[in-house]
């Protein structure tokens, strides 16, 4: 092993670098299987985060389906997903710029089938499911009014274009995943209303399906306000099969013979938040079996479950994440990452075990001497509480720190809040363990991947749990000398960026941090957000203004007298879920009390940055912001920030 350089932590030269970061790599989402050819939606940075569909043919040959100047993106909840569809080899997709659907045969060009919207974007289009004989599509609709509440439909789409969409479901305030059977006699789907979202409480409704694209007998067969109902799915045979949280956990079920029947009950949750459509953790083998998802360390497993229930056996795979399960013959194909892999599709062999890769996520590949394999922890909280996470070392083959200097430490609050931090392979936390920083990834009370119990902790403690729990994790790591306490910082995007904004308010642990896109006045964030989140407080925070006491005590803008850490503040002036309002106060109020701040507002972006240029820019200014705020030099060559009020 080569001598290393010895050199304080946050100042070692890394090769993981922003370009790197961004250099070839895709955003994978979506497979959908179409006879023997594979397709795939690859979200591009360096195409301005334009959404491509990509079509990989039985004989190998790879292309895109759809020709530049198309976006395969929807924005129904503005989390879109499920934006395509293929039936024998004709291609169905949501356009971003207009939200209409388009049919593209083979050979042939776009061609627009649904009608062109009274309000610009209006009618918006997800999940998509073509029926077997290839006559109908059957989708989600949010419909927009330009002075009320937008209205989310089930619809059916004659796939020629000559017809308009038909309403079939209307009656509740949100609809996902309409399921057509395989003999087209059957259709299922879920629905819930305000205020709960879908991992709190859904119906699963199932109803005739007519050969003219109506629906008859339709009736709730599952569900309610306490049982969360994810993903129906028909077998090849006709049988039900969706995902239930009823025994506390997101267990496989079926509905047979009039009643649901738990398949694989079992402690641990085979779905997940389901913040954007078309998302699948199992997939229906042709003998009735089916395959669920389950990940286990650093590698995962698929569990093979009997038609009538019950394991049959599990095949080992090297990836702890899998998702966008598909199963044809023989063969299953996902989307796979681990703490050493950046997400890939994969193609596993049932029989043998044996995996091949189909198209990689980044053509970029690290020397592991300088990865960082996340370490799972268990520690303890307030309230008694218990919280996980996932603990990060510095790394770097070439360099090691002056003796006896501890970390800093970087402490990530994951968005959502209903969502889960992976142990996934993420370039973006290996730039900053290869500059010596050390990081943990928490998942705060509230998060998924751990039973519904663990999920419905944060219910009316938003603001609180999930920031004790970034504090216990960095006190936890301090007192095993992995950490320095004097050098915490905090990161978060979203509802990451809320916790973040509330530590660095109502606690004095952190010495910096940087807010993307974060919440600083829940009140504002009420009525100035999109529909599918805007009673989401109601069980984070609760029902409002009956408790707005408790809206305006957790909100960070009303305490800026207790402000003085150095924050960074990044924005997208395009964001329709936290607009940039929430970033406008919370820069004013850091200005008004002189506290060292930045803020950086991109133009074009959304929730979530997409532009390679934007990502890499973002990251680096950050660095920037830490070095000077926690008095280390990066030895990265940076554009200097504009940095307000900076320690003399």
């Amino acid at each position: 092993m080569p001598q290393q350089t010895i050199a304080p932590y946050g100042s070692w030269k890394s090769p993981v670098t922003p370009d790197l970061i961004t250099a070839g790599a895709v955003r994978l989402s979506e497979l959908w299987l179409d006879g023997d050819d594979l397709y795939w939606l690859e979200g591009r940075a360096t195409e301005k985060g334009r959404y491509v569909i990509v079509k990989r043919s039985a004989d190998g040959t790879v292309a895109d389906a759809i020709p530049a100047g198309f976006n395969a993106r929807n924005a129904v909840h503005e989390y879109g997903g499920g934006a395509y569809a293929v039936h024998d080899g004709i291609v169905y997709f949501s356009n971003w710029d207009d939200q209409r659907l388009y049919r593209m045969a083979p050979g042939g060009k776009p061609e627009a089938i649904t009608p062109e919207p009274s309000v610009e974007r209006g009618d918006r289009y997800a999940d998509l499911d073509v029926t077997s004989d290839g006559k109908f599509i059957v989708c989600v609709r949010e419909h927009h009014h330009k002075s009320r509440e937008a209205d989310n439909e089930i619809v059916v789409i004659p796939t020629d274009g000559k017809g308009t969409p038909r309403v079939v479901a209307r009656d509740h305030d949100f609809y996902s995943s309409p399921r057509v059977s395989p003999d087209g006699e059957s259709i299922a789907w879920t629905a819930w209303n305000h205020p709960n979202m879908p991992w709190d409480g859904t119906e699963l409704w199932s109803a005739t399906f007519n050969g003219d694209g109506t629906v008859s007998y339709a009736a709730q067969i599952d569900g309610g306000e306490e049982t969360s109902i994810i993903q129906p799915e028909w077998s090849h045979g006709g049988l039900l099969h969706y995902i239930s949280d009823a025994s506390g956990w997101w267990n496989l079920h079926s509905w047979r013979d009039g009643a649901a029947v738990n398949l694989l009950d079992e402690k641990f949750d085979a779905g997940g938040a389901s913040w954007a459509f078309r998302f699948s953790t199992y997939a229906l083998r042709e003998d009735g079996t089916a395959l669920v998802r389950k990940g286990e360390g650093a590698g995962g497993r698929l569990v093979d479950v009997a038609a009538n229930g019950g394991r049959t056996g599990a095949i080992s795979v090297p990836y702890s994440d899998i998702s966008y399960l598909n199963v044809r013959g023989n063969n299953a194909y996902f989307i796979g990452a681990s703490p050493t892999r950046q997400p890939e599709i994969v193609r596993l062999d049932i029989a043998t075990g044996a995996t091949a890769v189909i198209k990689k996520s980044s053509s970029v590949d690290v020397d592991p001497a300088y990865i960082s394999v996340p370490k799972p922890i268990e520690f303890p909280t307030t309230e008694n509480g218990t919280a996980h996470a996932y603990y990060y070392a510095p790394k770097n083959a070439d360099f090691a720190a002056p003796a006896g200097e501890l970390p800093p430490l970087m402490v990530i609050s994951h968005g959502g809040p209903t969502s889960g931090a992976s142990a996934s392979l993420s370039l973006m936390a290996q730039f900053w363990t290869s500059r010596g920083i050390a990081v943990v990834d928490v998942n705060y009370r509230g998060s998924t991947g751990y039973g519904r119990e663990y999920r419905n902790a944060l219910r009316e403690k938003w603001g609180v749990y999930d920031t004790d729990d970034c504090i216990a994790a960095a006190m936890y790591l301090a007192k095993q000398d992995l950490a320095d306490a004097k050098r915490f910082v905090i990161r978060g995007g979203s509802a990451g960026g809320y916790t973040t904004i509330n530590a660095l308010t109502f606690h004095k642990v952190f010495a910096a941090g940087a807010a993307y896109y974060g919440i600083a006045d829940l009140s504002v964030f009420l009525g100035d957000t999109h529909k599918f989140e805007s009673r989401y407080l109601d069980s984070l925070i609760g029902p409002y203004p009956q408790e707005k006491q408790r809206y305006h005590d957790r909100s960070a803008i009303n305490f800026t007298d207790q402000l003085s850490a150095p924050m960074i503040i990044f924005q997208g002036l395009e964001d329709k879920i936290v607009p940039p309002s929430q970033a406008d106060i919370m820069v004013k109020a850091l200005d008004d009390k002189k506290i060292m701040h930045a803020y950086l507002p991109f133009e074009g972006e959304q929730h979530g940055f997409r532009k390679s240029e934007n990502i890499q820019r973002s990251l680096v200014a950050e660095l920037y912001f830490y070095g000077k705020a926690l008095g280390f030099s990066p030895a990265d060559v940076i554009e200097p920030v504009d940095i307000k009020h900076a320690k003399k």
